[in-house]
C-alpha cells in the first residue's frame, strides 16, 4: 500500500473538497503537490501527496474543459470562464506554462449574500440610490470585490425597479431579476470584450451597469462617459486605497486628457470602496477591512486640482458621514483582538502611524 495519495482522476473531486473545507482556490499545477488557498494561506491539500506530472496536469485539464475552452487554450494558451459541473460555480483558469498545463480554480459561493450579512457599512447604502455616478470598489485579487460588487447590486435589484446590466469575465454570482430586470453578460462567452460590451450597453436602456474589471483606457473612458450621461456605473479597480485609485484612473489618460478627466471624475464620483481580507488570529478565516471615500464638495474639488495626496486628511474629517480610513479600520480589527499586530502593519497604507498608533 502506497504511504502517498495519488491524483485524483478528475478536477471535480478537488473541488467537492475545496467546498466542503471553505477553501478560496484550488492550484493544480505540474511539478507540485496539488495546493490550496484556505483563509488565505496557500498550502498543500495532503502533505504526503503526490506530485502532479505534467501529463497528469494535461489529463486533468482535458477532461473537464469545454471543447469551446479547449480550443481557445490551444491558440492562445489561456482560458479563464465560469465552471459549473452542477454542484457549485467556479471560475475556472487554465494556463500554459514552461513546465505545462496549469489550473487554478476560484471557489465561487454562490449564495449571493446581502450587504448586511458581509458587514459592509450602512454609509455605502446612500451611494446606491443616484441615477447616475460612478461607485468604484477595489483591492487586490481575492479581496472579495466580486462578493462586494455583487452584493451592492443586490441591494440596488432589491430596492429600485431599473434594467440592470452586469458584464463579468466570467459571471460569478447568478443574480436572479427581483424589482429590477437583470441582464448578465460574460466577456468571451457573450461578447469579445468589456469595452465593447460597455458600447453596447449603452444602447440597451439601462440604468445601473456593472463592469466587472476596468483595465484599460477605452474601458475606464467608457464607464466615466456613462456615469456622466445619466447610468449608475458600479466598477472595480485593482488599487489599494482611494487615492491610488484615482490616480490609476487619471493616470492611464494622455497628460492633455487629464485635466478635462479630473473634472468629470470629480463630478461624477460617488464614493470609492477599498478593501482586504485580512487572516484572523484564530487561523479559522478572514476579516474584512475596508475604506470608504464618499465624495464631497471638497473632495470632488481635490480630485479636480489633482490633489488627490490631500484625501487622506479630509477623509480623516469626514468620519460623521460615514468615510472610514484603511488603516482605522486594521487597527479596529487590531483593538478587537481580531487580526494580529504583524498582519495589521502588513497591510497598513502608512506603516509607521499605525505602528505608533497600536503601539508597536
Amino acid at each position: 500500500m502506497s504511504d502517498t495519495i495519488a491524483i485524483l482522476s478528475h478536477v471535480d473531486e478537488y473541488l467537492r473538497l475545496a467546498q466542503e473545507y471553505k477553501v478560496s482556490d484550488v492550484h493544480l499545477a505540474p511539478s507540485t503537490q496539488p495546493k490550496w488557498r484556505r483563509f488565505g494561506l496557500l498550502q498543500p491539500i495532503w502533505e504526503n501527496a503526490d506530485t502532479i506530472s505534467p501529463e497528469q496536469s494535461e489529463t486533468l485539464a482535458r477532461n473537464f474543459l469545454p471543447e469551446q475552452e479547449l480550443r481557445r487554450l490551444e491558440e492562445k494558451g489561456d482560458v479563464d470562464f465560469a465552471y459549473d459541473p452542477g454542484f457549485g460555480r467556479f471560475r475556472a483558469s487554465v494556463v500554459k506554462t514552461r513546465l505545462g498545463w496549469e489550473m487554478v480554480f476560484r471557489v465561487i459561493d454562490t449564495s449571493l449574500r446581502t450587504m448586511d450579512e458581509l458587514g459592509l457599512p450602512d454609509a455605502i447604502k446612500p451611494l446606491l440610490e443616484y441615477h447616475n455616478g460612478l461607485v468604484l470598489v477595489t483591492g487586490a485579487v481575492g479581496s472579495g470585490k466580486s462578493t462586494t460588487l455583487a452584493a451592492l447590486v443586490d441591494e440596488i435589484n432589491r430596492q429600485r425597479t431599473d434594467h440592470i446590466i452586469t458584464l463579468e469575465d466570467p459571471i460569478e454570482y447568478v443574480i436572479e431579476s427581483k424589482d429590477c430586470h437583470v441582464n448578465q453578460r460574460e466577456v468571451h462567452t457573450h461578447t469579445e470584450s468589456f469595452s465593447h460590451a460597455l458600447r453596447a450597453a449603452l444602447r440597451e436602456d439601462p440604468d445601473v451597469i456593472m463592469v466587472g474589471e476596468m483595465r484599460d483606457l477605452e474601458t475606464i473612458s467608457l464607464a466615466i462617459t456613462a456615469a456622466e450621461t445619466g447610468h449608475l456605473v458600479l466598477a472595480t479597480l485593482h488599487t489599494g486605497s482611494a487615492a491610488r485609485t484615482l490616480d490609476r484612473v487619471l493616470d492611464v489618460f494622455p497628460t492633455e486628457q487629464r485635466e478635462q478627466i479630473r473634472i468629470m471624475v470629480g463630478e461624477s464620483l460617488r464614493g470609492i470602496i477599498s478593501q482586504q481580507l485580512v487572516p484572523n488570529t484564530e487561523g479559522t478565516g478572514r476579516e474584512l477591512a475596508l475604506e470608504l471615500l464618499v465624495n464631497t464638495p471638497a473632495v470632488s474639488s481635490l480630485i479636480r486640482e489633482g490633489k488627490t495626496f490631500m484625501l487622506p486628511g479630509v477623509m480623516q474629517t469626514g468620519k460623521k458621514i460615514g468615510m472610514i480610513m484603511m488603516d482605522d479600520a486594521l487597527i479596529e480589527l487590531y483593538n478587537e483582538g481580531k487580526i494580529s499586530k504583524e498582519e495589521a502593519i502588513g497591510r497598513a497604507i502608512d506603516p509607521p502611524t499605525l505602528r505608533a498608533a497600536i503601539g508597536a
